[in-house]
């Protein structure tokens, strides 16, 4: 017993008035057979496989759900199978539990593959006489989507792996050099900012030519 999810969409179709089986042909004085048939076609040329059925109970002690199914291609031959086969939908036909509660019948009851289904059949049965009427309202069909693969943890190693890979573009210098030389020269800048002083060197000759009067920077 479950209530409708509204986050999903619905198959677009069309419910036909229910149809009520009579015993006999007098028609002044006709006796019900406590058994009703509700189709419900799906949208021509579209066959769906179907994920789940939902509906809200009306006084329906059991319910059958038949499923029209085409064989295979546009226009392959179809073919009435049982689903699903007397569901109670009351605890006791006889008393009110369960006569308004919403229920829903998914893929996996199902006795049959609910693929290619063309239009469902739901047969109704109500053996009680205490209840006038007995129906399915709100009744809504929802199609069945293959979940998107997820991705494991091997291919995401087997990604790093690959960018880990690369080739060797010919001319340029290897990284793992270029990448240690940089850091000895942020320790040698680290060392020299370090110890440096902002007194005066003084005067010193340059090859005996001309001297350069040297001041730290600081």
């Amino acid at each position: 017993m479950n209530g409708v999810d509204g986050s999903r969409q619905p198959v677009s179709c069309t419910v036909k008035p229910p149809v009520y089986l009579q015993i006999g042909e007098s028609k002044a004085e006709p006796v019900q057979s406590g058994v009703c048939v509700v189709d419900v076609p799906l949208p021509f040329g579209k066959p769906v496989s179907v994920e789940e059925i939902t509906f809200k109970n009306y006084y329906t002690a059991y319910v059958t759900v038949r499923l029209l199914r085409r064989a295979s291609g546009q226009d392959g031959p179809t073919k009435w199978v049982t689903a699903l086969r007397d569901l109670p939908l009351m605890d006791n036909p006889h008393t009110e539990r369960g006569s308004q509660d919403y229920f829903s019948v998914h893929r996996k009851q199902m006795l049959v593959e609910a693929d290619q289904v063309v239009s469902v059949r739901l047969i109704l049965r109500q053996p009680s006489s205490a209840w006038l009427t007995f129906s399915l309202e709100e009744i809504k069909i929802f199609p069945h989507t293959e979940p998107e693969p997820q991705k494991e943890v091997s291919d995401w190693l087997s990604d790093l792996i690959l960018v880990d890979q690369l080739p060797e573009v010919e001319g340029l210098p290897d990284p793992h050099t270029v990448s240690s030389s940089i850091q000895q020269m942020w320790a040698l800048t680290e060392i020299m900012q370090t110890n440096q002083t902002t007194a005066s060197i003084g005067r010193f000759d340059v090859d005996g030519c001309y001297d350069i009067n040297l001041l730290a920077l600081t």
